[in-house]
């Protein structure tokens, strides 16, 4: 095992734990001698079987294992790892002849390996874009968290003025049981907004029913709201429960509320008034208790104006109005709304990815969003499924957003390595030049926030930038 005359720089103040597995404790024990001069806090299993057991009781940075070990082997220690300590990194070592079992362990999930006779500094290479890896993903996911926290209510994410007046509203309307009338756009988030109202009201534990009344015909509605009795209508051939008893004790949210029929208007507000519901086909009252939330696209004053909806009815469910802006209004939330919904679909969908590219992010922020929050969720899901190696990019993109950039991409040769395993065996110049504009490109060049993200001095950050000639 040959050693460099030099140690490397620390990358980290904190040190990194890393566990080493292997049956051959010399071995073992030199190599945590040697990680320990690098900021390493090393401990040696000596057997797979120890390894498992401080796996399973302990948290690593970074486990190395040798492959060919007893029964607990070093493909059973990564599979372990990333079961107990899905965020750890895990490096493997192997001998030539075991160069397949080597690359079976990348494939599932293993951050590298490396053949003995094992080269310490290319180990310390390897442990140091490890855990700066590990740290950044760290960071990225409790400045996402963060930013939830800050910005966000129950989902309802945002920082414009807007977003704050509507927030507000909803913690303060929350608890009650007041109507609360939606207006917006297609796909603005108001039924994102109805959950967000249930789920911070004393009705959280009972039911969330949730009703768009333009999908239904008008001959079926109001079997869907109040239920009915067997030969009540042609066709009912057995007792059906309706929306509102489904709801009962929770919230029902009917969206697209303008669309309802006036005849069905008239017994909703009957309902709405005299908490009771009548089963179609039945003589009996049943009470209820629901809180509604409503929502519409269309503007309801000018609906009663033309007597298309009735006004007793409008003014019983506009109690508290929230009125929802598009998102080409309030285009400042965008990059609050990216981080979320990453957040949110990563944790979905078991799919790992550290951010997106700064084309990506140009083409995101550039684009008009006629289909609002819903079209750029779905949009960074499909980046995400397509996604390959851990950086959302352009080529994810819908071709009418992915053109807003094109004409304006960098050369080849300006572009930083595809993702980490491009890493691998570079300088550790070019690592530290990759991490720090990463950190840029997450927090939209705020140097506050990249330095915290790297676990550096803001001065330190600012003389990166300048050194590497990095892009703010």
């Amino acid at each position: 095992m040959s050693d460099p005359k030099n140690d490397s720089a620390d990358l980290s103040t904190i040190p990194v734990r890393v566990l080493i597995v292997d049956d051959d404790e010399g071995h073992a024990q030199a190599v945590a001698d040697s990680l320990a001069r690098i900021n390493c806090d090393c401990k040696v299993a000596g057997s797979g079987e120890r390894g498992a057991q401080l796996i399973h009781s302990e948290s690593w940075d970074v486990v190395v294992t040798d492959l060919r070990m007893g029964e607990v082997d070093g493909l059973e220690i990564l599979r372990l790892t990333k079961e107990e300590l899905p965020d750890a990194e895990v490096i493997v070592l192997t001998g030539h002849g075991s160069i397949a079992s080597a690359v079976t362990a990348m494939q599932h999930g293993a951050y590298t390996y490396l053949t003995k006779p094992l080269d310490i500094g290319e180990l310390r290479s390897a442990v140091e874009k490890a855990s700066a890896r590990l740290r950044l993903i760290r960071r990225n996911a409790e400045l996402r968290q963060s930013l939830d926290e800050r910005f966000g209510f129950e989902g309802v994410v945002g920082n414009s003025p807007q977003m704050h007046s509507i927030i507000d509203i909803l913690k303060s309307v929350a608890p009650t049981d007041s109507t609360v009338l939606i207006h917006g756009e297609n796909g603005t988030g108001k039924e994102l907004v109805a959950r967000a109202l249930h789920q911070n009201s004393p009705r959280k534990n009972k039911p969330f029913v949730p009703l768009n009344i333009s999908a239904l015909p008008d001959s079926i509605l109001e079997s869907e709201l109040f239920g009915h009795e067997a030969g009540a209508f042609t066709g009912a051939m057995g007792r059906r429960i309706g929306k509102f008893e489904h709801a009962n004790g929770g919230t029902l949210f009917l969206d697209e509320v303008g669309e309802m029929p006036m005849d069905t208007q008239v017994k909703l507000l009957r309902v709405l008034e005299e908490r009771k519901i009548t089963r179609l086909g039945a003589n009996d009252e049943l009470p209820i208790n629901v809180r509604l939330v409503a929502a519409t696209n269309a503007d309801l004053q000018k609906f009663v104006q033309d007597g298309k909806f009735r006004e007793d009815l409008y003014y019983r469910i506009n109690v508290v109005s929230i009125n929802l802006p598009p998102l080409r209004e309030r285009s400042g939330d965008i990059p609050l709304l990216m981080e979320h919904f990453l957040r949110d679909l990563t944790k979905r969908t078991g799919r790992d990815a550290q951010g997106f590219s700064r084309a990506a992010r140009k083409a995101l922020l550039a684009y008009h969003w006629p289909g609002n929050i819903r079209q750029l969720r779905n949009t960074i899901e499909r980046m995400l499924v397509l996604d390959n190696d851990g950086v959302l990019d352009i080529d994810g993109l819908p071709p009418e957003i992915a053109v807003l950039v094109k004409d304006q991409l960098p050369d080849s040769d300006e572009e930083m390595p595809s993702g980490v395993d491009g890493l691998i065996g570079k300088p550790m110049t070019e690592v530290e030049k990759y991490y720090i504009q990463r950190a840029l490109d997450l927090t939209d060049g705020n140097r506050e926030e990249a330095s915290r993200m790297l676990e550096i001095g803001e001065r330190t950050l600012y003389r990166k930038i300048k050194e590497y000639e990095l892009r703010k």
